[in-house]
């Protein structure tokens, strides 16, 4: 098989958007296969161009991305020759389009903003272990949020997901008085567990829970290992994230699945 895809860079997040049109039964393996040769790529998603959006895209676990839901507006603004634009991306996860801004910067850079699905619950969640944590559970994907440090993380975050049948479950490692969020996201579907560079769901997730402990609308600055995201949360929302979009190269290969 024949695949293009783009490689983009959501705040480090690294994303391989695949452009070749690819059945949903043989897409885990071809994202699987598009990662191995893409060793700085965190997450693989597939785009295609259905009525009723600018874009669509379906992660390769089936999860949802704000991230990566950036880097599509980017690569369907690219496509178009447009330097600024709101463009529609219907994205896996959640069941409407979400509105990405898009402005273009410099060469191959772009800022975005993107409104965020509302969490469908905010709550303490008793876990195994005998841990009671803050959980923001989002369409395709929920969060646990966390202020101190875990063993076993890695191990933890497949436990916790199969526990709690979450889509994909990420685990955010949070210091306040730091400013700084750094992310642990299992997606089962995709088989995949990495330490990222940034996630654009779980800082929306620490967003909407300060803005609730708070009790208003609050903008959060977040410094994550590829960059920092800003996320403006008010207590019921609406929930917006800021980043950049970098993009790095388009590829051609060929793969056997």
């Amino acid at each position: 098989m024949t695949v293009t895809y783009a490689l983009m860079d959501p705040t480090g997040n690294v994303t391989a958007l695949i452009e070749t049109p690819v059945s949903r039964a043989e897409q885990p393996a071809v994202a699987a296969k598009v990662m191995d040769l893409e060793p700085r790529a965190e997450q693989a998603g597939f785009l295609s161009h259905p009525g009723g959006c600018d874009i669509a895209l379906r992660m390769a676990g089936g999860e949802f991305c704000g991230n990566a839901a950036m880097s599509a507006a980017v690569r369907f603004c690219a496509r178009a020759g447009h330097n600024t634009a709101n463009v529609t991306v219907r994205v896996s996860g959640v069941e409407h389009p979400v509105a990405v801004e898009i402005e273009k910067t410099a060469d191959s850079l772009w800022k975005g903003a993107v409104e965020m699905p509302l969490p469908l619950s905010v709550e303490t969640a008793a876990l195994p272990g005998g841990m009671a944590l803050p959980l923001v559970a989002f369409p395709g994907i929920s969060h646990v949020i966390l202020e101190t440090p875990l063993e076993k993380a890695e191990a933890l975050a497949k436990d916790w997901c199969a526990f709690l049948h979450a889509d994909a479950l990420g685990l955010m490692f949070l210091d306040r008085k730091a400013g700084a969020l750094t992310p642990l996201v299992y997606v089962p579907a995709a088989d995949t567990l990495f330490w990222e560079s940034a996630c654009g769901s779980g800082s929306s997730a620490v967003g909407v829970w300060l803005a609730q402990k708070a009790g208003r609308e609050i903008t959060v600055s977040l410094k994550q290992p590829g960059g920092a995201l800003t996320i403006t949360a008010a207590p019921e929302g609406p929930v917006i994230l800021q980043g950049t979009v970098r993009f790095l190269e388009e590829k051609t290969v060929n793969i056997e699945i």
